[in-house]
């Protein structure tokens, strides 16, 4: 009888080197990863290619947004008697991964939670049912009914799309004619991987305050919060994550608070296996619901709680996955902290300027570009439109953070702004927070304010 020793790993993230981080885990695990996608080709023209062939056990290419076409290609590769479990850090791939697992009858999320995460609308409706703090919301299914939703909750809503991440397509308008015309933004265009988004949009409530996520891992028996983490957030009505601290700087007290909304919300929703991001927002009433992610969290919070306590969590998810038990115990008393870059204006990247002096820049770990010169570049609008980031670490999550903000403030972009945003123009040395650079206050165009 063949001895299970097999991990299916269902598509990641940007393909960068850190995005195989999965599959370097399952090596030092003694697990064979197997990578399921639905394009090969993407990972072998990346700079990452080398990493496929070194860390990829095998390759399983199948359209990985049909469940049943997953478990045909599983079955079919012969990887169905050696496996121990199916994985994913993808918001697009949970569904498709819960259901994976359950075809084979190994540890997963069951598929009914993940649709419940999954879907906004879904999980705003059950939390609300079990009594969890959430937003005012409606779901809508067209433009005028966009526009009802906004005039019967008041004030400014939040528009999004039900099962984007990143803050993709998530926009803050003033009333009625603004909901109305961002539904229509939201209908007309694919979704992240280019596949037709679901019919509808979530309208809700704006609500004011700092925002924080929860990482909770369940182990099969309970959930077990792991932190909490400060999320920042670029100026409206784009919600654009521009840093991370980790722990939280916020009182205890609060954080508890934030760790019972999470819980409390994943109770609701039926989740019961593995990791899950539960975005928290801290109002003068209390924690609300943002949202719930059935996966790990994205962006560089993993890698602040390892800095910060030493806890590997997307090794102990896959230890999980793989029927073993998790190990959440801290190992040190540190904090860390994450500022990502953007470029304030569109255009075309020229020259990065400042890496040298952040690399030495106190308590800095790591400076990361996703973009070089000749890369397009926008200003922010989501997740998709970060250039890179820089990490620090230090004794508290104030030392940190202020170590994070010096470090990124040294990088500059000289972006020619000749793009699809703006008119042809001259070049523009920016700040990651929009300030221009000394050399280039007289850059702007005529009736341009400086900020």
């Amino acid at each position: 009888m063949t001895t299970p020793d097999t991990l299916v790993v269902i598509e990641h993230g940007r393909l960068q080197a850190f995005a195989f981080d999965p599959f370097r885990i399952c090596r030092e695990l003694g697990i064979r990863p197997v990578l399921a996608t639905g394009d090969l080709s993407g990972y072998l023209k990346s700079a990452a290619r080398d990493s496929v062939e070194k860390y990829v056990g095998a390759v399983i290419e199948t359209d990985i947004s049909d469940a049943r076409g997953i478990v045909a290609a599983i079955e079919e590769a012969g990887v169905a008697e050696r496996l121990l479990g199916v994985f994913s850090t993808v918001e697009y791939s949970v569904v498709a991964a819960a259901e994976v697992a359950r075809a084979f009858r190994v540890p997963g999320l069951s598929p009914e939670a993940a649709l419940n995460a999954r879907y906004k609308q879904r999980t705003r409706a059950l939390c609300a049912a079990a009594g969890v703090p959430v937003p005012g919301f409606a779901w809508v299914e067209s433009a005028a009914a966009a526009a009802r939703a906004a005039a019967r909750i008041g004030g400014p809503v939040v528009v999004k799309p039900p099962s984007e991440a990143g803050g993709i397509g998530v926009r803050l308008c003033a009333g009625p004619e603004e909901a109305a015309a961002h539904y229509d933004t939201i209908a007309a265009v694919t979704d992240r991987r280019g596949n037709p988004r679901p019919p509808g949009a979530l309208v809700e409530q704006y609500v004011s305050g700092c925002q924080v996520s929860v990482e909770v891992l369940h182990d099969g028996r309970a959930h077990r919060v792991v932190g909490v983490t400060d999320e920042l957030f670029g100026p409206r009505p784009h919600f654009v994550e521009l840093g991370e601290n980790y722990p939280s700087l916020l009182p205890e007290r609060v954080r508890r608070a934030c760790a019972d909304v999470a819980v409390r919300a994943l109770r609701a929703i039926g989740h019961d296996f593995g990791v899950a991001h539960v975005e928290v927002k801290v109002t003068e009433n209390g924690p609300v619901l943002i949202e719930i992610n059935g996966r790990l969290a994205g962006a560089q919070i993993t890698r602040l709680i390892h800095e910060a306590h030493g806890v590997r969590l997307p090794r102990e998810a896959i230890r999980l996955h793989a029927g073993l038990a998790p190990d959440l115990t801290a190992h040190r008393d540190r904090a860390a902290a994450v500022r990502y870059l953007t470029c304030p204006r569109g255009g075309v990247l020229r020259e990065v300027r400042g890496r040298a002096a952040a690399e030495a820049a106190p308590g800095v770990v790591e400076v990361e570009f996703y973009v070089g010169p000749g890369d397009p570049v926008r200003s922010p609008r989501n997740i998709q439109d970060v250039t890179g980031y820089v990490t620090a670490v230090g004794d508290t999550p104030g030392e940190a953070a202020l170590r994070a903000d010096a470090a990124a403030a040294e990088i500059g972009f000289v972006v020619d702004s000749a793009g699809p945003e703006t008119p042809p123009g001259p070049v523009a040395i920016l700040g990651r927070s929009g300030a221009c650079d000394d050399a280039a206050t007289s850059e702007y165009g005529p009736g341009e304010a400086l900020r």
